[in-house]
């Protein structure tokens, strides 16, 4: 029951980090949700990251919701290519230690990868925003970035505070 309840509060902190940002800036600054997505795949498992997606993705489509639809696909798409990636890149290591490098990479990567994917939807194909290459190389470096931030934070607060919840 605590590990539901953790997801689902990881969930609300991401909804309450992103959810009122406007895109692209939300596309961005988003080291807090690669913090919770990763301890959410480390607490509840399986799809401890998916789960938390889907949370704050219900929450984030009633704020935002003439972009609903896209917001929920995604934020599940984040959340699975998360802990696949955690788990492909065996993140977690025997006695609850997780590689707190291999961490920081699988959140680097499926920051990239989703940010890449909903800005190229959201620009090119939709029209939402205008397209605009100083923009889209912002986008990947800050994305990319907040995602290392994230994963390697994450390391550290599940080695100090949650390993052995």
């Amino acid at each position: 029951m605590r590990k539901v309840a953790l997801t689902i509060l990881f969930g609300v902190a991401v909804f309450i980090s992103k959810g009122f940002l406007p895109t692209p800036i939300d596309k961005m600054l988003i080291a807090v949700q690669a913090i919770f997505l990763a301890l959410g795949a480390l607490l509840a498992k399986p799809l401890g990251a998916t789960k938390v997606s889907v949370v704050s993705a219900v929450l984030t489509a009633v704020v935002k919701s003439a972009l609903a639809p896209l917001t929920i696909i995604f934020a599940i798409l984040y959340g699975l290519l998360t802990d696949a990636l955690i788990h492909a890149f065996r993140v977690e290591q025997p006695s609850s230690n997780v590689k707190a490098w291999r961490l920081a990479f699988a959140m680097t990567t499926s920051t990239a990868v989703t940010g890449l994917l909903s800005y190229y939807f959201s620009s090119h194909v939709l029209g939402v925003i205008p397209r605009n290459p100083i923009l889209e190389a912002v986008i990947l470096v800050a994305g990319t970035i907040s995602g290392l931030v994230g994963g390697y934070t994450a390391a550290i607060v599940w080695r100090k505070a949650i390993k052995n919840f």
